[in-house]
C-alpha cells in the first residue's frame, strides 16, 4: 500500500454502501486516522479530508464538495473505471483526487497523502 507520510487527519466518508464504507474506515484507521461515516445531511464539521463515492446521490456533491472545499476540506472520490462520466463529473465539480473503485480499494492512504 505504500508509506504515508501525512500526519493523522480526521476523514469523513461519505458512502451508504455498508461494505464499502466498512472497508474505507478500516483502511484509514489502520493508516492511523480518525474516521467516520456520515450519513446524508449529517453535520461534516470537524473533518479534514473527505472519502467520497461519486455515485452517491444522496450526498448532493455538486453542493457538497465546493462547500468541503471552501471549509479546508480535501476530497478524494472514486467511481468504477467504466464510469468515465462519474469520473469527469468529479474533476468537475474540483475533486482534490479522483480515482477509480480499484485504486481507491488499493491505494487509498497514498491518494489522501497526495490529496493533503
Amino acid at each position: 500500500m505504500g508509506n504515508c507520510r501525512i500526519l493523522s487527519v480526521v476523514v469523513g466518508v461519505f458512502e451508504t454502501n455498508l461494505l464499502w464504507s466498512a472497508r474505507l474506515v478500516l483502511t484509514l484507521q489502520t493508516h492511523g486516522h480518525t474516521a467516520r461515516v456520515l450519513a446524508p445531511g449529517e453535520d461534516w464539521t470537524g473533518i479534514e479530508a473527505a472519502v467520497l463515492n461519486l455515485g452517491e446521490s444522496a450526498y448532493g456533491l455538486a453542493e457538497l464538495v465546493p462547500a468541503l472545499h471552501a471549509a479546508g476540506v480535501r476530497t478524494v472520490a472514486h467511481a468504477g473505471h467504466r464510469e468515465k462520466d462519474l469520473l469527469a463529473l468529479g474533476r468537475e465539480y474540483g475533486v482534490t483526487r479522483v480515482a477509480t473503485n480499484r485504486e481507491i480499494s488499493e491505494r487509498l492512504p497514498v491518494l489522501l497523502e497526495a490529496a493533503l
